[in-house]
């Protein structure tokens, strides 16, 4: 197994990477939201509900 962050082989102690180094850059990337997963999803509270209201009044 490689590091996914430099693709050097993995060290048991920071499995599943090489080095503390590149496990850091990794928790780095979670917590600036660089792994985030783009969505479509209104984030306000109201403009969700308003748009669930709109998809309720939608006939099928």
């Amino acid at each position: 197994m490689t590091c996914p962050m430099c693709a050097k082989d993995t060290d048991p102690k920071y499995r599943p990477f090489c080095s503390k180094r590149c496990a850091d850059l990794d928790l780095g990337k979670w917590l600036t939201g660089a792994y985030a997963i783009p969505a479509d999803a209104p984030e306000d509270q109201e403009e969700a509900a308003e748009e669930l209201a709109k998809q309720m009044r939608k006939p099928h």
